[in-house]
């Protein structure tokens, strides 16, 4: 009973992830195109052909594996994508790129199918069993060379043409600095930079001596009130006693020693010491010990 319930919800889970993996690749969308390539991207086989990317908007990985692509309406299965590539996975914000050389024998990305500059052109995009249509395309007829025709942004409805082709990457690329150009119309030499810079720096220092400062003198406050607290009184200043008191004090404690002290502490006396024999000449302090063998 208990394997034929973790049985079951192994079936369930496997259904579930089955489902959810369908549902990624149903989020594909074809977002660029490419049908004349005479002086753009080459492949890995050093030709230019026509190419298109699949984008991946969702938020997880898609195996993309499995699916079709076709250029006939009434054919989806025309080109099979290989299972087993680990470059059929791609993760979100990421792109797939595929030639339409006509030669799938050079690889996963290389479509059995070309793609024809005198018409127009249809591109699909079908899931694993190849009925659902994922996302489909017509490119008009009369494309020019080397000016791609996809999203305006990544995964979205609207369609431009684009002069800087952009496969394996996105198409709304950012090539100028807004605040850089604005900055070099207003200041060419760049002496308003210069001043900003020495202010930025001169303001911070100053900030940074007014914190010490603030930090020492409540250190120092914070010294004197642990002091006055362990003496049990106040600190005094100098200042606050006058000449008349400092010279009273000095002469009382100079009449003090005066009278401590007799008047023999100013006499020195030299005791002599009788000796029958000259140290200088003694041959005791000449004499060494001699090594014990």
């Amino acid at each position: 009973m208990i394997k034929k319930k973790i049985g079951v919800l192994l079936l369930f889970m496997l259904l579930c992830s089955i489902g959810a993996q369908a549902q990624l690749v149903t989020s594909m969308r074809i977002n660029e195109v490419l049908v004349i390539n005479e002086d753009n991207f080459v492949d890995d086989y050093g030709k230019r052909n026509g190419l298109f990317e699949l984008y991946n908007p969702s938020a997880g990985t898609v195996n993309i594996g499995g699916c079709f692509l076709t250029n006939d309406k009434n054919n989806p299965k025309k080109y099979p994508i290989p299972k087993g590539d680990v470059l059929t996975k791609i993760r979100p914000g990421q792109h797939a790129l595929f030639w339409a050389d006509g030669i799938a024998s050079r690889g996963t990305f290389h479509l059995n199918f070309v793609l024809d500059p005198t018409q127009e052109n249809y591109i699909a995009f079908y899931d694993s069993d190849g009925r659902t249509l994922v996302d489909e395309i017509t490119i008009p007829a009369g494309q020019n060379a080397d000016i791609s025709y996809g999203r305006k942004i990544d995964g979205q409805e609207e369609w431009v043409y684009f002069k800087k082709v952009t496969p394996s990457a996105n198409n709304l690329t950012l090539d100028t600095n807004e605040k850089l150009d604005n900055f070099k119309l207003n200041d060419p030499i760049g002496i308003g930079m210069t001043l900003t810079a020495m202010a930025v720096v001169f303001l911070g220092l100053i900030l940074l001596y007014l914190c010490f400062k603030g930090v020492g003198n409540a250190a120092i406050s914070i010294s004197k009130r642990r002091a006055e607290k362990a003496s049990g009184e106040t600190s005094k200043k100098t200042g606050d006693v006058s000449g008349e008191i400092l010279a009273a004090i000095s002469t009382a404690l100079y009449e003090l020693d005066e009278d401590v002290h007799d008047i023999e502490n100013t006499v020195l006396t030299i005791q002599k010491v009788k000796r029958n024999y000259s140290p200088w000449s003694s041959k005791i302090y000449g004499l060494r010990e001699i090594p014990r063998k």
